[in-house]
């Protein structure tokens, strides 16, 4: 049996037995982007000191995949979600929560606003560091703060009133401004709930491209009148409705799409295929990326 110190049950304001945190002073503080980490490196800085921020194995690095994957699509407008962009929290603090949404209009300064809603993944790791972070957030103004228990398939948000770590229900949602429909609680945990969620998200922003698919496939199953043609109609719409989804997302994410990827999406008409096509547009580098097959082991 775990303890609450492994599993991160920890008590009110304390991160480790023996050790209680306080708030930092009141004073000003940097801007989010006054970098005192290093940016394109994996150094980040906690309470003043230096950390490395290491490369991820399985299931923590497919964990944080089916995240920003689940997380993009709920974003509504007005907002900008983000993976591993550091924020300045205090005058010894400068990290990246594993992904982040923030309000698109700058500030006065014309500057990034802070982020309102920060997302942590933890796998073989103490909740210690991440309760340290989640802390340091909330005291920042960051509005809520996540964490996706890999292993226990659980996951967490920050309570101000404990001050401490709140288990949610798996069959719960979060709902918040920042989304566009209530996120579920089993799409971040599980990678066919996901897609479902992420359907529902893009259907839910009323993207005109999918739209004008789900339109012309009802139009299309209506004209045939019969059970077999609605049903092939309703088949061809989801098909149309899939290759347009697939460059919608990439072009939101200003991806640029070559006219032979392009071309491979139109004569694509397998829906498992295009399914897993539009998931890895959501993070993509580029949209070869997507069409591209499995990699060969040497």
């Amino acid at each position: 049996m775990m303890s609450k110190r492994d599993h991160g049950l920890l008590a009110p304001g304390v991160d480790a037995p023996g050790r209680r945190l306080h708030a930092p002073a009141s004073r000003a503080r940097p801007h989010v982007d006054d970098r005192l980490a290093p940016p394109e490196t994996r150094v980040e800085y906690l309470d003043g000191a230096e950390m490395f921020a290491a490369p991820a194995d399985a299931p923590h690095a497919t964990q944080h995949f089916d995240l920003t994957y689940v997380l993009g699509a709920h974003v509504a407008r007005g907002y900008r979600g983000a993976v591993d962009m550091l924020t300045r929290v205090d005058e010894g603090s400068d990290y990246a929560p594993d992904a982040s949404v923030f309000a698109l209009k700058p500030d006065r300064g014309g500057r990034r606003r802070l982020e309102e809603l920060a997302f942590e993944v933890s796998d073989k790791q103490a909740l210690a560091v991440p309760t340290i972070k989640a802390r340091r957030l909330i005291e920042r103004g960051v509005r809520r703060v996540f964490c996706i228990l890999v292993k226990h398939r659980r996951v967490l948000e920050w309570s101000r009133e404990t001050d401490g770590w709140r288990p949610l229900p798996n069959d719960a949602t979060i709902e918040d401004p920042c989304f566009v429909r209530p996120l579920p609680i089993q799409a971040l945990l599980d990678a066919a709930a996901s897609d479902d969620a992420a359907a529902c998200a893009l259907l839910e922003k009323r993207v005109p491209a999918l739209e004008a698919a789900l339109a012309e496939g009802e139009a299309r199953g209506e004209a045939r009148g019969e059970a077999r043609g609605e049903a092939r109609g309703e088949a061809t719409g989801e098909i149309r409705m899939a290759q347009e989804a697939i460059t919608t997302v990439l072009r939101s994410r200003r991806v640029q799409v070559p006219a032979e990827v392009a071309r491979a999406i139109a004569d694509c008409h397998e829906l498992s295929k295009l399914r897993r096509w539009l998931k890895r547009a959501a993070t993509a580098a580029t949209a070869a990326e997507v069409v591209a097959g499995p990699r060969r082991r040497r």
